[in-house]
């Protein structure tokens, strides 16, 4: 019975991360369902551009599927020729003119440019850190600083850090934390992505901090 045992758990763990994989990849699919499916908001609007070619609801949607697809991929075009400063310009000026919208843009837009390697200012702008809630060996978060500029709350300095969510790291919150809990991390912006969408399964063993001065005024010490 025992040796039964073992041979079922030897074949469990050899299962176990495509059992999990196959876990996250449908529960990834279900997420852009609710969000992109023909029930959702955008599905809703997808079929009323494809009621204009058919009256089936599951029809529409495919049609308006497509068109939308040829659309990005007709401005992957225009972002790829000489156009793309103009349009670049054109939809930010836009949406930051928008309140509440705009500030929230901005947020995103800086954290899609980590995704994009061409775009070095944007891999400069925020960086990985470690937020240790409560001090020095106590909780920590990988998270991303916007800015190593803190701001003061009465006399104590604090940094913005912004906190992704897992498995879908463009999601999370934006937190306020002591400066003296915030070290840059030895992680690359890939690797903390990589991090979170694998909820943590490809974390290093492990990470080193940073080596920083004692930063002046509670700005973080940046390499």
């Amino acid at each position: 019975m025992t040796h039964m045992f073992r041979t079922f758990v030897s074949g469990l763990i050899l299962l176990l991360p495509l059992i999990i994989t196959l876990a996250v990849v449908a529960w990834l699919g279900q997420f852009i369902i609710n969000y992109v499916g023909p029930s959702s908001v955008v599905g809703q609007a997808l079929m009323t551009i494809g009621f204009s070619f058919s009256a089936s609801q599951f029809a529409a949607y495919v049609i308006g599927l497509v068109v939308f697809m040829v659309i990005v991929y007709l401005l992957g075009l225009a972002v790829e020729s000489k156009l793309r400063s103009q349009l670049s310009k054109t939809l930010d000026s836009t949406m930051r003119r928008i309140p509440l919208i705009g500030a929230l843009y901005d947020l995103i837009q800086r954290f899609v440019a980590l995704m994009d390697k061409k775009d070095v200012e944007g891999l400069k702008s925020m960086s990985p850190v470690w937020c240790f809630f409560g001090g020095p060996q106590s909780a920590a978060v990988l998270a991303l600083l916007p800015t190593p500029e803190p701001i003061m709350v009465g006399d104590t300095p604090y940094h913005a850090v912004l906190i992704p969510s897992a498995p879908l790291p463009v999601g999370g919150c934006l937190a306020y934390v002591p400066a003296a809990w915030v070290q840059p991390a030895d992680v690359g912006v890939d690797k903390l992505v990589s991090i979170y969408v694998s909820m943590g399964v490809s974390s290093p063993l492990k990470i080193a901090p940073l080596p920083a001065a004692a930063p002046a005024k509670g700005k973080l010490a940046t390499t």
